[in-house]
This record gives C-alpha cells, sequence and structure tokens, in this order.
C-alpha cells in the first residue's frame, strides 16, 4: 500500500454503515489516522488498531473557526512530508461544508505533495432521505455562519434552501433574525438533526422557533421551502424580459428610454405622494411600479448591449461600498458633516481615476430638471459641505426677513420676481436649518389644502350656494370647520 503524501478521507454523515468501502479498506490497511474532530457519531466505529489522534485542542485555544483552520491545514501539509504520510479524516465528504479540504490540496499542489482523496457519503444524501425531497433542479446550500452573520438574506427566496451547521441555540438565534428580512415569522421549516444516523429527528416548526429546539447540534441543519413564484428579483426579472421577448407583449417591445422618460417621472412623483401620505399599502405597491421602470430600462440596455442589470446592481454596489470607508474600511469619522466631506473627496477621486479632468464644480452634477426646492437645497447642502454656511440659525432668519423687506420695496415686477426667488431660497434654507425637507413640507401643505378646499366644495354643494357666490368671511368660516375636522381626526 503506497500511503505517501496526504490522504483526505470521509467518514460519512455519522453511521459507520454508511462509510464507503474504499474507505473503510484504507481504513483497515493504516496504522494512524488524524482526525479534524473526534465530535462525530462514526469514530466509535473506527478499526481497533488504528491509532487516533485529532485536532480537537486547536479548538479549544483558537479565537476563530479561521484561525483553527489555518493551523490545521499547516500541520496536515507538514505532516503529509513524512516518509509515511498522513491519513486526514474528516465528517462527510472531504469537499462538502469542509474548508481545509481545499485548502490543504491547494497548498500541497503549491509544494509538490501528492493528495489523494477517497469519498464518503456527505450529510446532504441522508438530508434529502429525511424531509423526502429531490433538491434537483435547484437547491441553495448555504452557511450558518455566513448567514447568521449578514444583515439581510443573500440568496433568492424562490428556491428550497438548506442552511447547514446550525450547532448552537446562539447560530440558530442569528440565522432566524437573519432569514425573517425574507420569510415571515410563522415560515414553516424542517429542522434536521442527526441525518443519516440512529438519532436522526426531524421537526416541522415556524420559522421563529427555531433557536428553541432542544435537539440542535454539530449535526443540525434547516430546510426552508422555496417562497411562491414571484417572490425573487430574478422571478421579476424574468417576466419583464419575457414582456421584451418576440412573443411578448406589442406595447412593452416598442418601449425604449426615451418613451418610457415620462413613465419613470410620474411613478417618482407617485411614490412620493404616498409617502407624503404616509399610505405603507399605497407605498408598497409605488415601489413595485417603480421598480418597474427601473428593470425596464435595465432590460433594454441589455437588449442593445450596453449593460444589463447585474452591471447596474454591481456598479452601485461598489460604489457605496467604496463610498464607504467608515463602514467598510478603516476610516474613522467624527459625525454626518464629516461623512459628508469625505463623500465629495472620494467623488473627486473617482473622476480622476476615470481619466476625468476635476474643472467640474461642487454644483455641476446637479440635475437641472430637479424640483426647484429640491435643487435649491441641494445646492444649498453641498455648499454647506465645503463650510459655505452659517454657524447658527439667528443668520438664518436675519436674511429670510431681509429678504421678505427687499421684496416689499422692490421698484418694478421685474425686480420683485428677483426677490422673490432670493426670498424662497433663504425659507429653502431656514427649512434645511430646521433639519425638514423643502419639497415635502410643501408638497404637504398642498395636499392639505386641498382636502380643506375639498371640503369647502363639498360644504357648499350641500347648502346649495356655489362657491363663487360665497363672501370671503363665509367661505373662511368653512375653512376654518374643515380644519377643525383635521385635527380631531389626528
Amino acid at each position: 500500500m503506497n500511503s505517501e503524501g496526504i490522504t483526505i478521507l470521509g467518514l460519512g454523515p455519522g453511521n459507520s454503515r454508511m462509510f464507503t468501502r474504499e474507505a473503510w479498506d484504507w481504513l483497515n490497511a493504516i496504522s494512524e489516522v488524524y482526525l479534524r474532530t473526534t465530535q462525530h457519531p462514526s469514530v466509535a466505529d473506527l478499526p481497533k488498531k488504528v491509532e487516533v489522534f485529532s485536532f480537537d485542542d486547536l479548538y479549544e485555544k483558537g479565537a476563530t473557526f479561521e484561525e483553527v483552520y489555518s493551523q490545521i491545514v499547516s500541520k496536515v501539509l507538514e505532516l503529509g512530508k513524512r516518509p509515511q504520510g498522513v491519513t486526514y479524516a474528516v465528517p462527510g465528504h472531504p469537499m462538502v461544508a469542509e474548508s481545509t479540504s481545499p485548502e490543504i490540496i491547494r497548498q500541497a499542489h503549491d509544494e509538490g505533495i501528492p493528495v489523494r482523496v477517497i469519498d464518503g457519503l456527505s450529510f446532504l444524501e441522508p438530508t434529502f432521505s429525511a424531509i423526502g425531497i429531490d433538491p434537483y433542479p435547484r437547491l441553495t446550500l448555504i452557511d450558518a455562519l455566513e448567514l447568521g452573520a449578514a444583515h439581510h438574506a443573500f440568496f433568492p427566496p424562490n428556491m428550497p434552501t438548506l442552511v447547514a451547521q446550525i450547532y448552537s441555540r446562539m447560530v440558530a438565534s442569528d440565522v432566524k433574525l437573519t432569514l425573517m428580512t425574507v420569510y415571515p415569522d410563522d415560515y414553516p421549516v424542517k429542522l434536521v438533526h442527526a441525518a443519516g444516523t440512529l438519532n436522526q429527528i426531524v421537526e416541522s416548526i415556524p420559522l421563529f422557533e427555531i433557536d428553541r429546539s432542544p435537539y440542535l447540534g454539530l449535526l443540525s441543519s434547516l430546510y426552508i421551502p422555496a417562497l411562491a413564484e414571484g417572490s425573487a428579483f430574478e422571478d421579476f426579472q424574468e417576466v419583464v424580459a419575457h414582456l421584451r421577448a418576440p412573443n411578448g407583449c406589442p406595447w412593452d417591445r416598442e418601449q425604449t428610454h426615451e418613451s418610457l422618460r415620462n413613465n419613470l417621472l410620474e411613478e417618482t412623483y407617485e411614490t412620493l405622494e404616498v409617502i407624503d401620505s404616509a399610505n405603507q399599502p399605497g407605498l408598497q405597491e409605488e415601489l413595485g411600479d417603480l421598480l418597474l421602470q427601473i428593470v425596464l430600462h435595465a432590460q433594454i440596455a441589455s437588449e442593445e448591449g450596453e449593460f444589463n442589470m447585474t452591471d447596474v446592481i454591481q456598479g452601485v454596489y461598489k460604489k457605496i461600498v467604496r463610498r464607504h470607508p467608515h463602514i467598510f474600511g478603516e476610516v474613522a469619522v467624527d459625525g454626518v458633516k464629516q461623512v459628508l466631506q469625505n463623500w465629495e473627496k472620494l467623488k473627486a477621486d473617482e473622476r480622476l481615476e476615470k481619466g476625468i479632468e476635476d474643472s467640474k464644480g461642487l454644483l455641476d452634477g446637479l440635475p437641472k430638471t430637479l424640483a426647484a426646492l429640491s435643487q435649491a437645497q441641494e445646492i444649498q447642502d453641498r455648499a454647506a459641505r465645503v463650510g459655505f454656511d452659517w454657524v447658527t440659525i439667528e443668520p438664518v432668519w436675519d436674511k429670510v426677513n431681509e429678504e421678505l423687506e427687499e421684496v416689499r420695496s422692490a421698484p418694478d415686477p421685474d425686480a420683485k420676481a428677483n426677490e422673490l426667488g432670493d426670498l424662497l431660497f433663504a425659507v429653502v434654507n431656514l427649512a434645511r436649518w430646521n433639519k425638514t425637507d423643502a419639497e415635502t413640507v410643501l408638497r404637504q401643505t398642498n395636499l392639505r389644502f386641498r382636502t380643506r378646499f375639498k371640503h369647502l366644495e363639498k360644504r357648499a354643494s350641500e347648502i346649495k350656494k356655489p362657491l363663487s357666490d360665497m363672501t370671503l368671511t363665509e367661505m373662511d368660516e368653512l375653512w376654518e370647520e374643515a380644519k377643525r375636522l383635521e385635527k380631531s381626526s389626528t
């Protein structure tokens, strides 16, 4: 028997009856074996003549799994250089949910150490049997630690998913919280414990209870059935692509970036309207309509070979990460003001990296089509980032009063129009200093006016007297009535 180099052997899911014939023959032919861990049921059934070593002590000393696995890899490589080589045995299959094996193979190849892999049954096959599913045609396999550390589930929910290595209540709790960003709290899932062993248990429970299971351990996995069709972004992309396909919708196929321009603008304003009205069901619907416009534009660009949705998402992902070095890097910031200053500097650096001469001013990138109040507030925000701003709010009030007086004293209509513009600009600055959005508060005022005026029209109809026949005093009384009704309903 040639045992030179490194032999990586899979011990199966935990029942010695599931050893492969090749693995059993090899274990009976060698004199020693190094285990990644003895915490595996099949270890008790190893041939008696084999001397067993393990790396369990490294788990007790290591601060992180990454540190432990790195040390194991180094020790296995060192042992593999001996004349008699080494047999390194791992739970399950050497290449399934086993991070040490691929790294051993990679480094051994670089160092010229021969490696042999003896396959073992993984935890997957008995898990599929336990819950009665065929993973084909699609199944997502996720590591519990990676998922638990995330702030949002990072896989499409329209696919069934198996989360492996939920070995403790703490890990299960972290996984649960991440999954609840996508799935309902009471979504039916299955916890599978010790699949393929005599101690196998399958629990059918709601998602919110997974960290309460008394059976959680090293051999626990979580199966999450697929959410309904249409629950994933990819489903939506497929629908839009179908609409644009040769056998799709005649109207959708005719659209271009230019023809959809007004639709994008209209859906944006409709979204703002439901935000102002605090209509959450309406906001959900309008965000969907707005998303349709974005996906349509990306689909058109993809068909024309310009870019696709992956490019769009990856581009903005990289931009957001790059412009938040205080979150994803080592930069330290002191408050929002410094964040915004860094943002402008990073944008300038990006232009230089792209070979764009940095002659653009701070305000040059501001869309001229932006609503006037929003444009005014953004101009003031950008100027403030470089220190062009008052230190306290008192001069802001003084400026409003000054501009109001200049409107009163303007000598002619043209001058009065200019001064009115200056007054509006000063009032926008006052809104900014009060940490409100001028565009939003004016839209809310418009909405209140429309609601109250509608009351006037309704009351005028009830008393059969047109508004045009009412005195200002009469209308003012109805106006005050509308305000009282408004207050009583809040």
